[in-house]
């Protein structure tokens, strides 16, 4: 509660919105949660209520545990999403997610057209299996990655150097569209044996072929050579985008860096994962392990406080 004080939330009905999408976080998101605790009180609820909207779109696609059939998920979706974004239009919503999102929107101005791309792209989980190509790939990694890391930049903040220029506005935001793909393209390489236990291939598959995989090969499930030489290519390309984005990081608000810095490392750290178990995706999960999420969070928590 000290959080919704610190960020001026304060009608009971909309304190119970930011809680449960905080509630998402923690229980869901434990990386992402970590990172949001580096920053300043009076921005995480913030970030906590677009967590919450993404959380529960995705669980409406993904969740396996549900008796619903493919179409009664599409049904769903669509209903839920086409509430959310009438309720983005009018500025209000009852929706118990909704109402904290409204109210982030709306403080922070953030653009309605990424959530729109969002959930578009959620609606795309549900009817398309593969991508043929990278270009092909990033409609979806735009609305499902790249989206949340501009929705972030209002409430991170500039520096109070660059605030009064729009063009390190635009860097910041190129710089937060690279490391949303990064941050999902790390998620692809590796899950690939539970996204094909789901029915599906995201990464691309002329890119496989190039390493001589065809998606016979990937349900096999057994990791060969050619399965690692195109991981590793995945890989770098991951490395490359986080590398690409350490400008605009520098950009943000300084009680904001540490925050960013640190979920880069953990969630582009999941490559480095995927490294030491020598790539055996189908058999074990890459995990972050606590000592490496201590080890990123303490220097990371000394240099947040410092920064405030």
């Amino acid at each position: 509660m000290n959080e919704l004080k610190a960020a001026k939330i304060l009608d009971p009905e909309l304190q119970k919105s930011y809680l449960e999408c905080k509630r998402l976080n923690s229980k869901h998101g434990k990386t992402y949660y970590l990172a949001t605790l580096l920053l300043p009180p009076h921005k995480r609820p913030f970030v906590h209520a677009l967590y919450g909207f993404a959380r529960y779109a995705d669980e409406i696609v993904d969740d396996l545990d549900s008796t619903l059939t493919a179409g009664q998920k599409t049904e769903w979706l669509d209903a839920w999403s086409k509430q959310i974004l009438q309720d983005l239009r009018t500025g209000k919503s009852q929706d118990h997610i909704g109402m904290a999102l409204i109210d982030t929107v709306k403080r922070f101005e953030i653009p309605y057209e990424h959530f729109e791309a969002f959930l578009k792209s959620m609606a795309m989980d549900l009817t398309i299996t593969e991508y043929q190509s990278y270009n092909s790939l990033m409609e979806y990694v735009y609305g499902s990655a790249a989206v949340i890391g501009l929705q972030m930049v209002p409430i991170l903040g500039l520096d109070n150097r660059f605030q009064s220029d729009s063009k390190y506005r635009a860097l910041a935001d190129e710089a937060a569209k690279k490391l949303g793909v990064a941050f999902q393209l790390a998620n692809f390489i590796r899950d690939v044996g539970e996204d094909l236990e789901r029915g599906r291939v995201y990464l691309p598959i002329d890119e496989w072929q190039q390493f001589g995989v065809t998606r016979a090969d990937l349900e096999k499930r057994v990791v060969t050579a050619n399965i690692k030489a195109a991981l590793k290519f995945q890989i770098n390309r991951v490395r490359r985008l986080q590398r690409e984005a350490d400008d605009g990081i520098k950009l943000l608000s300084k009680d904001s860096q540490p925050c960013i810095l640190a979920a880069s490392e953990l969630y582009c750290g999941i490559v480095d994962e995927v490294e030491k178990i020598d790539y055996e995706i189908f058999k074990k999960r890459a995990k972050t392990s606590s000592w490496r999420r201590f080890k990123v969070a303490l220097p990371a928590y000394f240099q947040a406080v410092r920064n405030r």
